[in-house]
């Protein structure tokens, strides 16, 4: 079979030539800022920058340069949560090939209208990949369509491997590979491709703490399918790892890192701020890890696999963000109902520099009204010391305030 003969070295050579056709040159890029917070020579392998936006179009057209010229003829189809559409559905244009997509309901709009902008027809079914993969299997049975795997098939991970080329031969020297972990696809590339080339090389997966699905399998020592899944890493939020992968990552992966989603968000600010990037969520899983990563004073790149977030999303992350980091907060606090309580509460808030950003009076929270009504204050401020001092100057004067959850 064609497929027992990818992850070897010739063929990994062979789809970094095919794919340069089709990618971009994403050269690695040295963080100052995350150097600084590890301890360690950071360097970003900025896959978010790729034409489709993310990595995935490598694997996409390699495996669609292994097809015969009928197999494309009748069509292609695969199942994707955004980032793999793409890549499929601009690679069968490149080769003049129909392409149908299914695509989880939950996909970000902006991935949706990309993968459409390519011509492919998309068709939406399930809340994860896993039921979106069952449909489209359903379909290609149907019309007798060719399905492309977008992560266990070795022909499309030999694809992703070209990154690990690309990596090694710009830092020679680099000890920590980070790769983001779905079903698994790209880490299998990479670390087959890593090993072969330099067997010091650490190759590290990471995944969302919610859809943990390889860390399991590998605690179980078998492909292992989790009852369900809960990330704001939609490109990741995978049950079932790739059964035609899991041999190579037993061998090549040195370890799992899981990241919360709390910490993506923080990282997503970090990236914004200090490289003025956008890196969707699953994207992120890299960078975040590289505070778990227990070294000092080594090479490591993390990857950042994608870039293709919806606008939507990205200011939900960008507030709750915010509301991480103490920039925004809201207190509460009980103050009688006369004339002129109001305008002491916010002089004493704008004598600390404090930034009211919305209020809401609430008179029914004691039934005598005159003895007090609540007021709820969102305000913005510097970081944890200003919220601190915020607090503490309505303390001073005489108000109780309450930290609430805060709702933008």
């Amino acid at each position: 079979m064609e497929e027992e003969k990818m992850l070897t070295l010739e063929k990994f050579e062979e789809a970094a030539e095919i794919v340069k056709k089709v990618t971009l040159e994403t050269k690695l890029i040295y963080s100052d800022f995350l150097s600084a917070q590890t301890g360690n020579k950071v360097y970003l392998k900025p896959e978010n920058l790729q034409f489709t936006g993310a990595y995935k179009v490598r694997g996409a057209y390699y495996k669609m340069s292994t097809l015969s010229a009928e197999e494309r003829a009748r069509g292609l189809i695969t199942a994707s949560a955004g980032n793999h559409a793409q890549g499929v559905a601009y690679a069968a244009k490149c080769y003049g090939a129909k392409a149908t997509i299914v695509m989880p309901t939950t996909t970000p709009l902006m991935k949706v209208n990309r993968t459409k902008g390519y011509g492919a027809e998309v068709v939406l079914h399930g809340d994860v990949y896993d039921e979106a993969c069952a449909k489209a299997y359903e379909m290609a049975e149907e019309h007798g369509y060719t399905f492309i795997h977008p992560f266990d098939d070795l022909a499309v991970a030999t694809g992703q491997g070209t990154i690990a080329m690309e990596i090694v031969k710009e830092l020679p020297l680099v000890d920590y590979i980070l790769v983001p972990i779905g079903g698994g696809g790209l880490a299998t590339g990479v670390s087959t491709l890593a090993k072969q080339l330099n067997p010091k090389i650490k190759v590290i997966g990471v995944e969302p703490a919610g859809a943990n699905c390889m860390q399991v399998s590998l605690t179980e020592d078998k492909v292992t399918t989790l009852p369900g899944v809960n990330t704001i890493a939609d490109g990741t939020a995978v049950k079932t790892p790739g059964a035609k992968l899991f041999p190579y990552i037993k061998q090549n992966l040195d370890g799992i890192i899981t990241v919360e989603d709390r910490e993506l968000v923080a990282t997503f600010l970090d990236m914004v701020e200090n490289h003025k990037m956008v890196v969707e969520n699953s994207g992120l899983l890299a960078v975040a890890a590289l505070k778990h990563l227990d070294v000092k004073d080594k090479k490591v790149v993390p990857i950042l696999s994608g870039g293709n977030m919806d606008v939507i999303i990205m200011s939900s992350v960008v507030q709750q963000g915010l509301i991480l980091r103490d920039r925004i907060f809201t207190v509460s606090v009980l103050l009688p109902d006369k004339p002129g309580e109001l305008h002491r509460v916010s002089g004493i808030i704008a004598g600390v520099s404090g930034n009211v950003i919305k209020l809401e009076h609430n008179q029914f929270v004691s039934i005598n009204r005159n003895a007090a009504v609540e007021l709820k204050i969102t305000l913005e401020a510097f970081g944890t010391e200003h919220k601190k001092q915020i607090m503490k100057a309505l303390e001073e004067e005489g108000y109780c305030p309450k930290l609430v959850t805060t709702m933008i």
